[in-house]
């Protein structure tokens, strides 16, 4: 009995959200590789009829490459999963904001990932 109880009470809490509330989460995999290398970031948005698009950048100071995904409120896609291939070594920051129709700022998340240079000083 008390493992059907377990198991009813991890199956609703892994059918909420991990960041209830927020508007935008994000990994972003590896955080730590050698270059070049191809960065995965995810990012999950929540459902809101204002969401327009979300703005991807990944800024080590020395390089910068940047996305915009459309949305479309609330029928928009909940993940964005979005590649950096062959990204240079150097500290870099990862940002994601979701805006509106008039490009205001709805919610932002940032995370910090570092690629190494390799011996050719890539």
């Amino acid at each position: 009995m008390r493992l059907h109880i377990f198991v009813c009470v991890f199956a609703a809490a892994a059918a909420l959200p991990l960041h209830a509330g927020e508007r935008v989460t994000m990994t972003v995999s590896p955080l730590q590789s050698l270059a070049p290398s191809n960065m995965v970031v995810r990012v999950h948005v929540a459902p809101d009829a204002s969401n327009r698009a979300v703005v991807i950048v990944a800024d080590s100071g020395e390089y910068y490459r940047s996305s915009v995904v459309q949305l479309d409120g609330e029928s928009g896609p909940r993940m964005i999963v979005l590649e950096f291939r062959s990204v240079p070594g150097g500290d870099y920051a990862i940002r994601a904001a979701v805006v509106d129709a008039a490009g205001h700022e709805l919610g932002s998340v940032r995370k910090e990932a570092i690629v190494l240079r390799g011996a050719g000083g890539q």
